[in-house]
């Protein structure tokens, strides 16, 4: 089915390359402009690695790198050279392209964003990571949903970023909205390691929806990211894994939206997916259709809290040398609200 990577590409196949980028240091809009000359560089590399590829994924922080920096100097914005220069790659090289910014936000804090581009240059999808990795990160929380797009041969196609991946309710929800692959781009290093497999398989296998997933790679100097560019199919198989940490390293495998639908909509044991909203559907007509789970009906009302919630030590960004916020989610910044 996978066609030796994407080498022997099925009429029904799309075929995916996720590049492994070797981990930069950037910390100055010199540094910006060859980091992004670099990436523009690696959209050609996937092209000519492999003529069949649709698709190209950079990691999390593959234009900023790791040092979590909010220097204004060094943020991007949707209009900037640097959306502009993958763009071009994407034209040049015929070829779609998920990408990282880091996005000036004139309210707060600036946005761990994630872009996909056509081989036309338009921007198809456009999503703000939504669980950043606190205390670690210091991004602003997403605002705009998770997104699911028709993208390269008409595969419906979301993005998720590194922590988000974390959380099963991020995969459901991409599922629930239709997507067929989802992205999942990260800069995780190596401590994350054997939580990042398993996660990628269980989004995949409890969702019916092929993931396709890659770190940042080498050192900086600093940090060690992983790389494992992790291909897994709807029923949790992995097509492909980079576990030889090797840095600029593509990852390719073709994968098959057909029977990713055929599943969905044949399969009786393990649909969890349909599943969820139909409890016991054997037993009673079109199963039972209730929301029996308290954490899903106090967060929607504004009320989430655990029974631990009072011990939790780690409830801000001190511990890794942020300031305690003090604006509250949905505030501008003082500069911005005059």
């Amino acid at each position: 089915m996978n066609g030796l990577g994407g080498l022997n590409k099925s009429p029904n196949g799309v075929v995916i390359g996720m590049v492994q980028l070797q981990l930069p240091v950037v910390e100055t809009p010199a540094d910006l402009a060859a980091q992004t000359d670099r990436i523009v560089d690696m959209v050609g590399k996937a092209r000519r690695n492999m003529p069949t590829m649709d698709l190209v994924v950079f990691p999390e922080y593959a234009l900023h790198g790791l040092s979590m920096d909010t220097n204004p100097a060094i943020m991007c914005s949707l209009d900037g050279p640097e959306v502009a220069a993958f763009k071009q790659a994407c034209i040049d090289n015929d070829i779609w392209g998920c990408f990282s910014i880091m996005e000036f936000n004139p309210g707060g804090n600036p946005y761990n964003s994630g872009i996909i581009i056509d081989n036309q240059g338009a921007l198809k999808l456009y999503y703000r990571k939504l669980h950043p990795w606190v205390p670690v990160e210091p991004w602003e929380p997403g605002d705009l949903g998770i997104p699911v797009i028709e993208g390269p041969r008409g595969v419906k196609l979301a993005l998720i970023i590194c922590h988000d991946g974390m959380f099963p309710e991020m995969a459901r929800e991409a599922a629930y909205r239709g997507a067929e692959v989802m992205l999942r781009t990260a800069g995780y290093t190596a401590p994350i390691r054997e939580s990042w497999r398993f996660t990628n398989q269980a989004n995949a296998f409890c969702n019916l929806m092929v993931t396709a997933n890659v770190c940042m790679c080498g050192s900086d100097g600093s940090f060690d990211s992983m790389g494992e560019g992790m291909i897994v199919d709807f029923d949790g198989t992995v097509l492909a894994h980079g576990t030889s940490g090797r840095a600029d390293e593509i990852i390719t495998a073709e994968v098959r939206p057909d029977l990713v639908r055929e599943a969905r909509a044949h399969w009786g044991v393990e649909n969890n997916i349909y599943q969820l909203g139909h409890r016991g559907f054997t037993a009673v007509k079109g199963g039972a259709q209730d929301c029996p789970y308290t954490y899903m009906t106090d967060l929607a009302a504004g009320q989430y809290r655990l029974p631990w919630e009072d011990t939790v030590q780690v409830t801000d960004g001190t511990p890794c040398g942020f300031d305690a916020p003090t604006r509250l989610y949905g505030e501008k910044t003082p500069e911005a609200a005059e």
